[in-house]
């Protein structure tokens, strides 16, 4: 029965080493809380400032689209700021570096379905599609977390899978646009970040 039990850990420890080396597992939970807190502070001012009018075309003026796109980007830079400074407090205290093949892998294949889904909703609300940015956010961003998933947590996936369904349901609901975003990059964030958090500090 001891020996068993030793056969096991051993098998266990093999499969924690075979991960380390073909993932990054230092993402941090808080990582994914301070990003649901930047996407709901950007939600708040989106919908003070722009969603209070509409979504119509002829509604929005040049200005008004310009400013959404820059508290989009607003958003996007501080959540990957914060992200950064704690995964990176999260890999030095795991030994593990910030920037291996393993990150590259994850970035690369995170960026490419990130990449395409920013370009097109850029495009189609320089168009007057504003009510489609957040369906079409939320569903890229959940295709990019579930391709990234096989380098790093498992658990990336659901995240991802809720996400897409999220973005999916928000095509039926173009004038609530701007809770479904607060949901699936706010609320999902912080519910996903506190969860990994005490799951890695158990």
């Amino acid at each position: 029965m001891e020996n068993q039990q030793e056969y096991i850990n051993d098998l266990k420890e093999i499969k924690d080493i075979m991960n380390r080396s073909t993932r990054f597992m230092s993402l941090s939970g808080l990582s994914g809380v301070s990003a649901g807190i930047c996407a709901l502070i950007g939600a708040y001012f989106a919908y003070e400032h722009l969603y209070k009018i509409g979504y119509e075309r002829n509604e929005l003026a040049t200005i008004n689209v310009n400013y959404l796109i820059l508290i989009g980007a607003l958003t996007f830079v501080s959540a990957v700021v914060s992200s950064f400074f704690f995964t990176h407090i999260e890999a030095k205290k795991n030994g593990q570096k910030l920037w291996d093949m393993q990150v590259k892998r994850l970035v690369g294949s995170f960026l490419i379905p990130l990449g395409t889904g920013g370009i097109l909703t850029l495009i189609l609300v320089a168009k007057g599609f504003v009510g489609l940015a957040a369906p079409l956010t939320l569903i890229f961003y959940g295709l990019a977390l579930v391709n990234g998933s096989k380098y790093t947590f498992s658990d990336i996936k659901s995240l991802g899978i809720l996400e897409i369904v999220l973005g999916l349901l928000a095509t039926q609901f173009i004038g609530f646009g701007i809770y479904f975003w607060a949901v699936g990059f706010g609320v999902l964030h912080i519910a996903y970040g506190i969860y990994m958090y005490f799951t890695n500090n158990r």
